[in-house]
Protein backbone atom coordinates (compact mmCIF):
# COMPACT_ATOMS: atom_id res chain seq x y z
CA UNK A 1 0.00 0.00 0.00
CA UNK A 2 1.44 3.49 -1.02
CA UNK A 3 1.36 6.32 1.63
CA UNK A 4 2.30 9.76 2.48
CA UNK A 5 6.26 9.72 3.03
CA UNK A 6 8.13 10.15 6.45
CA UNK A 7 7.39 13.73 7.16
CA UNK A 8 9.89 14.06 10.09
CA UNK A 9 12.08 12.43 8.15
CA UNK A 10 12.32 15.06 5.58
CA UNK A 11 11.98 17.75 7.62
CA UNK A 12 14.78 16.65 9.35
CA UNK A 13 17.23 16.04 5.81
CA UNK A 14 15.96 19.60 5.20
CA UNK A 15 17.28 21.00 8.20
CA UNK A 16 20.56 19.27 7.80
CA UNK A 17 21.13 20.98 4.20
CA UNK A 18 20.16 23.80 5.74
CA UNK A 19 22.51 23.88 8.18
CA UNK A 20 24.74 22.78 5.96
CA UNK A 21 24.59 25.88 3.52
CA UNK A 22 24.53 28.22 6.20
CA UNK A 23 27.62 27.06 7.76
CA UNK A 24 29.47 26.83 4.48
CA UNK A 25 28.63 30.35 3.50
CA UNK A 26 30.08 31.33 6.86
CA UNK A 27 33.25 29.39 6.10
CA UNK A 28 33.48 29.87 2.36
CA UNK A 29 34.81 34.04 2.82
CA UNK A 30 38.26 32.30 4.85
CA UNK A 31 39.32 30.24 1.58
CA UNK A 32 37.36 32.18 -1.72
CA UNK A 33 39.31 35.20 -0.99
CA UNK A 34 42.43 33.72 -1.49
CA UNK A 35 42.33 31.21 -3.99
CA UNK A 36 39.39 32.68 -6.43
CA UNK A 37 39.39 36.31 -5.02
CA UNK A 38 35.58 36.07 -4.08
CA UNK A 39 34.12 35.31 -0.80
CA UNK A 40 31.27 33.16 -2.36
CA UNK A 41 32.76 30.79 -4.36
CA UNK A 42 32.87 27.76 -2.52
CA UNK A 43 29.24 28.51 -1.34
CA UNK A 44 28.09 28.96 -4.52
CA UNK A 45 30.00 25.50 -5.96
CA UNK A 46 28.24 23.58 -3.30
CA UNK A 47 25.46 24.95 -4.62
CA UNK A 48 25.32 24.56 -8.22
CA UNK A 49 27.14 21.69 -8.05
CA UNK A 50 26.00 19.84 -5.18
CA UNK A 51 22.77 20.79 -3.77
CA UNK A 52 20.76 21.68 -6.97
CA UNK A 53 21.10 18.21 -9.06
CA UNK A 54 21.15 16.35 -5.72
CA UNK A 55 17.70 17.71 -5.20
CA UNK A 56 16.73 16.75 -9.27
CA UNK A 57 18.23 13.19 -8.60
CA UNK A 58 16.43 12.69 -5.04
CA UNK A 59 13.49 13.00 -6.62
CA UNK A 60 14.09 10.88 -9.15
CA UNK A 61 14.82 8.30 -6.36
CA UNK A 62 12.23 9.31 -4.40
CA UNK A 63 9.35 8.07 -7.42
CA UNK A 64 11.80 5.37 -9.29
CA UNK A 65 9.65 2.24 -8.56
CA UNK A 66 11.76 0.31 -6.17
CA UNK A 67 11.51 -3.18 -7.81
CA UNK A 68 13.17 -1.51 -10.81
CA UNK A 69 16.03 -0.60 -8.94
CA UNK A 70 16.82 -3.82 -7.70
CA UNK A 71 16.49 -5.39 -11.29
CA UNK A 72 19.76 -2.49 -12.09
CA UNK A 73 21.83 -2.96 -8.87
CA UNK A 74 24.37 -5.07 -10.49
CA UNK A 75 25.07 -3.32 -13.39
CA UNK A 76 25.40 0.13 -11.43
CA UNK A 77 27.89 -1.30 -9.18
CA UNK A 78 29.92 -3.36 -12.14
CA UNK A 79 29.58 0.59 -13.34
CA UNK A 80 30.97 2.11 -10.13
CA UNK A 81 34.08 -0.34 -9.89
CA UNK A 82 34.93 0.35 -13.22
CA UNK A 83 35.17 4.13 -12.58
CA UNK A 84 36.93 3.53 -9.05
CA UNK A 85 39.48 1.54 -11.96
CA UNK A 86 39.96 4.69 -14.14
CA UNK A 87 41.03 6.85 -11.46
CA UNK A 88 44.37 5.59 -11.87
CA UNK A 89 44.59 6.33 -15.72
CA UNK A 90 46.53 8.95 -16.63
CA UNK A 91 44.07 10.66 -19.13
CA UNK A 92 40.76 11.09 -16.77
CA UNK A 93 42.12 10.37 -13.40
CA UNK A 94 42.97 13.16 -11.08
CA UNK A 95 45.20 12.87 -8.26
CA UNK A 96 45.55 15.20 -5.14
CA UNK A 97 48.01 14.87 -2.03
CA UNK A 98 49.31 11.50 -3.54
CA UNK A 99 45.60 9.95 -3.40
CA UNK A 100 43.97 9.21 -6.61
CA UNK A 101 40.65 9.58 -6.02
CA UNK A 102 38.89 11.84 -8.95
CA UNK A 103 37.73 11.39 -11.67
CA UNK A 104 38.05 14.76 -14.22
CA UNK A 105 35.74 14.60 -17.11
CA UNK A 106 36.60 18.47 -17.90
CA UNK A 107 32.67 19.44 -17.44
CA UNK A 108 32.45 17.91 -13.98
CA UNK A 109 35.13 16.38 -11.33
CA UNK A 110 33.86 13.54 -9.17
CA UNK A 111 34.70 10.83 -6.42
CA UNK A 112 33.72 7.22 -7.76
CA UNK A 113 34.00 6.43 -4.33
CA UNK A 114 31.39 8.65 -2.80
CA UNK A 115 28.96 6.88 -5.72
CA UNK A 116 29.83 3.24 -4.42
CA UNK A 117 28.63 4.11 -1.14
CA UNK A 118 25.23 3.82 -2.18
CA UNK A 119 25.69 1.33 -5.50
CA UNK A 120 26.95 -1.16 -2.83
CA UNK A 121 24.06 -0.72 -0.59
CA UNK A 122 21.87 -1.17 -3.52
CA UNK A 123 23.92 -4.48 -5.06
CA UNK A 124 23.45 -6.00 -0.82
CA UNK A 125 20.16 -5.39 -0.64
CA UNK A 126 19.07 -6.99 -4.05
CA UNK A 127 21.57 -10.18 -3.49
CA UNK A 128 20.58 -10.73 -0.02
CA UNK A 129 16.84 -10.35 -0.30
CA UNK A 130 16.72 -12.78 -2.96
CA UNK A 131 19.01 -15.27 -0.75
CA UNK A 132 17.13 -14.36 2.65
CA UNK A 133 13.77 -15.22 0.18
CA UNK A 134 13.06 -18.36 2.06
CA UNK A 135 12.65 -17.31 6.35
CA UNK A 136 15.83 -18.86 7.80
CA UNK A 137 17.47 -19.53 5.02
CA UNK A 138 20.45 -17.10 5.71
CA UNK A 139 21.01 -19.04 8.92
CA UNK A 140 21.05 -22.86 7.61
CA UNK A 141 24.56 -24.60 8.23
CA UNK A 142 25.13 -25.91 4.92
CA UNK A 143 27.70 -25.96 2.69
CA UNK A 144 25.78 -24.22 -0.36
CA UNK A 145 24.95 -21.35 2.59
CA UNK A 146 28.78 -20.67 2.68
CA UNK A 147 30.18 -21.31 -0.73
CA UNK A 148 27.30 -19.51 -2.23
CA UNK A 149 27.03 -16.76 -0.20
CA UNK A 150 29.51 -16.28 1.92
CA UNK A 151 32.83 -16.53 0.67
CA UNK A 152 30.98 -14.33 -2.52
CA UNK A 153 30.39 -11.86 -0.62
CA UNK A 154 34.32 -11.84 0.75
CA UNK A 155 35.27 -11.65 -2.49
CA UNK A 156 33.46 -8.69 -3.61
CA UNK A 157 34.28 -7.06 -0.88
CA UNK A 158 37.61 -7.69 -1.56
CA UNK A 159 38.09 -6.15 -4.60
CA UNK A 160 36.15 -3.17 -3.59
CA UNK A 161 38.71 -2.95 -0.42
CA UNK A 162 41.31 -2.95 -3.16
CA UNK A 163 40.37 -0.77 -5.08
CA UNK A 164 39.80 2.00 -1.86
CA UNK A 165 43.73 1.25 -0.31
CA UNK A 166 45.11 1.31 -3.80
CA UNK A 167 43.90 5.04 -3.94
CA UNK A 168 44.36 5.73 -1.14
CA UNK A 169 40.59 5.95 0.66
CA UNK A 170 40.72 4.16 3.85
CA UNK A 171 37.93 6.47 5.48
CA UNK A 172 35.70 5.53 2.88
CA UNK A 173 36.49 1.70 3.02
CA UNK A 174 35.94 2.17 6.67
CA UNK A 175 32.32 3.57 6.18
CA UNK A 176 31.79 0.84 3.16
CA UNK A 177 32.60 -1.92 5.35
CA UNK A 178 30.88 -1.00 8.36
CA UNK A 179 27.54 -0.41 6.53
CA UNK A 180 28.09 -3.99 4.87
CA UNK A 181 28.68 -5.83 8.12
CA UNK A 182 25.53 -4.07 9.55
CA UNK A 183 23.06 -5.28 6.53
CA UNK A 184 24.89 -8.71 6.47
CA UNK A 185 24.25 -8.92 10.21
CA UNK A 186 20.49 -7.43 10.04
CA UNK A 187 20.03 -10.36 7.08
CA UNK A 188 19.84 -13.07 9.82
CA UNK A 189 23.24 -14.67 8.57
CA UNK A 190 24.82 -16.63 11.17
CA UNK A 191 26.73 -14.88 14.03
CA UNK A 192 29.83 -16.62 13.67
CA UNK A 193 30.48 -15.42 10.16
CA UNK A 194 29.16 -11.68 11.20
CA UNK A 195 32.20 -12.01 14.36
CA UNK A 196 34.56 -13.62 11.49
CA UNK A 197 34.21 -10.82 9.29
CA UNK A 198 35.01 -8.13 11.89
CA UNK A 199 38.00 -10.09 13.09
CA UNK A 200 39.78 -10.14 9.86
CA UNK A 201 38.58 -5.97 9.42
CA UNK A 202 39.65 -5.22 12.75
CA UNK A 203 43.51 -7.40 11.41
CA UNK A 204 43.23 -5.52 8.37
CA UNK A 205 42.96 -1.93 10.54
CA UNK A 206 45.90 -2.76 12.33
CA UNK A 207 48.06 -3.57 9.49
CA UNK A 208 46.85 -0.81 7.53
CA UNK A 209 47.83 1.50 10.28
CA UNK A 210 51.51 -0.06 10.90
CA UNK A 211 52.04 0.29 6.97
CA UNK A 212 51.54 4.04 6.50
CA UNK A 213 53.42 6.78 9.83
CA UNK A 214 50.66 8.93 9.29
CA UNK A 215 47.99 6.56 10.36
CA UNK A 216 50.01 5.77 13.32
CA UNK A 217 50.45 9.30 14.11
CA UNK A 218 46.63 9.91 14.27
CA UNK A 219 46.29 6.87 16.50
CA UNK A 220 48.58 8.05 19.36
CA UNK A 221 47.59 11.41 19.05
CA UNK A 222 44.31 10.23 20.10
CA UNK A 223 45.96 8.00 22.59
CA UNK A 224 47.40 10.86 24.13
CA UNK A 225 45.70 14.44 22.29
CA UNK A 226 48.58 16.61 24.16
CA UNK A 227 51.12 14.73 21.86
CA UNK A 228 53.04 17.09 19.65
CA UNK A 229 51.02 20.20 19.75
CA UNK A 230 52.31 21.72 17.08
CA UNK A 231 53.39 18.80 14.73
CA UNK A 232 51.01 15.35 14.71
CA UNK A 233 48.95 16.90 17.35
CA UNK A 234 47.93 20.45 16.02
CA UNK A 235 44.85 19.16 13.96
CA UNK A 236 42.78 17.96 17.01
CA UNK A 237 44.46 20.72 19.32
CA UNK A 238 42.92 23.45 17.15
CA UNK A 239 39.74 20.77 16.51
CA UNK A 240 39.26 21.41 20.38
CA UNK A 241 40.67 24.70 20.95
CA UNK A 242 37.45 26.18 18.24
CA UNK A 243 34.93 24.06 20.05
CA UNK A 244 35.72 25.22 23.34
CA UNK A 245 35.65 28.53 21.95
CA UNK A 246 31.66 28.30 21.03
CA UNK A 247 30.67 28.04 24.93
CA UNK A 248 26.90 27.64 25.30
CA UNK A 249 25.83 30.20 22.59
CA UNK A 250 28.91 30.15 20.19
CA UNK A 251 30.76 33.41 18.72
CA UNK A 252 28.26 33.86 16.03
CA UNK A 253 28.01 32.93 12.54
CA UNK A 254 30.76 34.29 10.36
CA UNK A 255 32.65 35.23 13.37
CA UNK A 256 34.97 32.29 14.13
CA UNK A 257 38.55 32.54 14.42
CA UNK A 258 40.48 29.15 13.78
CA UNK A 259 38.49 29.15 10.20
CA UNK A 260 41.38 31.80 9.03
CA UNK A 261 44.11 29.19 8.80
CA UNK A 262 44.44 28.01 12.05
CA UNK A 263 42.00 24.69 11.82
CA UNK A 264 43.18 22.63 8.98
CA UNK A 265 40.21 21.14 6.52
CA UNK A 266 37.70 23.44 8.16
CA UNK A 267 35.05 23.42 5.32
CA UNK A 268 35.56 19.53 4.95
CA UNK A 269 36.63 17.00 7.88
CA UNK A 270 36.90 19.67 10.73
CA UNK A 271 33.35 21.73 9.99
CA UNK A 272 31.74 20.71 12.87
CA UNK A 273 34.61 21.94 15.18
CA UNK A 274 34.01 25.38 13.23
CA UNK A 275 29.46 24.60 13.63
CA UNK A 276 30.67 24.37 17.58
CA UNK A 277 32.81 27.81 17.55
CA UNK A 278 30.17 29.50 15.94
CA UNK A 279 27.00 28.44 16.85
CA UNK A 280 27.68 26.97 20.88
CA UNK A 281 26.92 23.96 22.69
CA UNK A 282 22.94 24.43 21.65
CA UNK A 283 23.77 24.68 17.76
CA UNK A 284 25.76 21.40 18.47
CA UNK A 285 23.29 19.76 20.56
CA UNK A 286 20.70 20.69 17.51
CA UNK A 287 22.78 19.21 15.34
CA UNK A 288 23.88 15.87 17.04
CA UNK A 289 20.20 15.52 17.69
CA UNK A 290 19.11 16.23 13.86
CA UNK A 291 21.22 13.21 13.21
CA UNK A 292 19.75 11.16 16.01
CA UNK A 293 16.38 11.20 14.65
CA UNK A 294 17.23 10.75 11.02
CA UNK A 295 18.87 7.30 12.58
CA UNK A 296 15.89 6.72 14.47
CA UNK A 297 13.25 7.13 11.46
CA UNK A 298 15.34 5.65 9.25
CA UNK A 299 15.51 2.15 11.36
CA UNK A 300 11.58 2.88 11.75
CA UNK A 301 11.33 2.75 8.07
CA UNK A 302 13.23 -0.35 8.07
CA UNK A 303 11.24 -1.98 10.49
CA UNK A 304 7.88 -1.13 8.95
CA UNK A 305 9.06 -1.73 5.06
CA UNK A 306 7.06 -4.16 2.96
CA UNK A 307 10.05 -6.69 1.65
CA UNK A 308 13.61 -7.81 2.03
CA UNK A 309 14.86 -5.58 -0.48
CA UNK A 310 13.33 -2.49 1.21
CA UNK A 311 14.25 -3.39 4.72
CA UNK A 312 18.00 -3.69 3.95
CA UNK A 313 18.12 -0.84 1.81
CA UNK A 314 16.84 1.36 4.80
CA UNK A 315 19.09 -0.34 7.45
CA UNK A 316 22.21 0.21 5.04
CA UNK A 317 21.66 4.10 3.73
CA UNK A 318 20.42 5.08 7.79
CA UNK A 319 23.34 2.44 9.28
CA UNK A 320 26.00 4.58 6.24
CA UNK A 321 24.96 8.06 7.12
CA UNK A 322 24.52 7.59 11.04
CA UNK A 323 28.12 5.51 11.82
CA UNK A 324 30.06 9.19 9.46
CA UNK A 325 27.98 10.89 10.99
CA UNK A 326 29.53 9.37 14.38
CA UNK A 327 32.99 9.17 13.38
CA UNK A 328 32.99 12.60 12.44
CA UNK A 329 32.14 14.61 15.28
CA UNK A 330 33.54 11.90 17.57
CA UNK A 331 37.24 12.21 15.95
CA UNK A 332 36.38 16.33 15.99
CA UNK A 333 36.10 16.15 20.01
CA UNK A 334 38.70 13.28 20.24
CA UNK A 335 37.03 10.59 21.19
CA UNK A 336 37.78 8.43 18.06
CA UNK A 337 40.49 8.85 15.98
CA UNK A 338 41.09 11.60 12.97
CA UNK A 339 39.30 9.58 10.33
CA UNK A 340 39.50 12.59 7.51
CA UNK A 341 35.20 11.83 6.84
CA UNK A 342 33.39 14.16 6.32
CA UNK A 343 30.19 15.22 7.99
CA UNK A 344 27.08 14.10 5.87
CA UNK A 345 24.80 17.15 4.70
CA UNK A 346 27.16 19.66 6.17
CA UNK A 347 31.44 19.32 4.78
CA UNK A 348 32.09 20.78 1.32
CA UNK A 349 31.96 18.22 -1.15
CA UNK A 350 29.43 18.56 -4.47
CA UNK A 351 29.74 14.26 -5.05
CA UNK A 352 29.27 13.56 -1.37
CA UNK A 353 26.14 16.22 -0.44
CA UNK A 354 24.72 14.58 -4.01
CA UNK A 355 24.91 11.08 -3.15
CA UNK A 356 23.41 11.79 0.06
CA UNK A 357 20.12 13.18 -1.13
CA UNK A 358 19.78 10.25 -3.84
CA UNK A 359 20.04 8.18 -0.57
CA UNK A 360 17.62 10.17 1.27
CA UNK A 361 15.57 10.26 -1.73
CA UNK A 362 15.04 6.11 -1.56
CA UNK A 363 14.95 6.56 2.01
CA UNK A 364 11.62 8.31 1.56
CA UNK A 365 10.59 6.33 -1.02
CA UNK A 366 10.80 3.45 0.92
CA UNK A 367 8.86 5.01 4.07
CA UNK A 368 6.06 5.46 1.87
CA UNK A 369 5.05 2.03 1.17
CA UNK A 370 3.80 0.01 4.28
Amino acid sequence: MIKKPDYILLGTVIALVVLGIFILFSISGSYSWEKFGSPYSFFLHQIIYGLLPGLILGFIAFKIPLDKLKKISFPLLILNIVLLGLVFTPVIGMSSGGAHRWLNLRVITFQPAELLKITFILYLASWISKWGSNSGSLRDKNKYQFTGFFLPFIIVLGIISFLLIKQPDISTLGIIGSTALVMYFVAATPVWQTFSLLLVAASALIILIKLAPYRLNRFLVFLNPSTDPMGIGYHIKQALIAVGSGGIIGVGLGMSRQKFGFLPQSIGDSIFAIFSEETGFIGAFILISLFAILAWRGFLTAKNSSDKFSQLLAVGITAWITIQAFINIASTIAIFPLSGIPLPFISYGGTALINELVAMGLLLNVSKRT
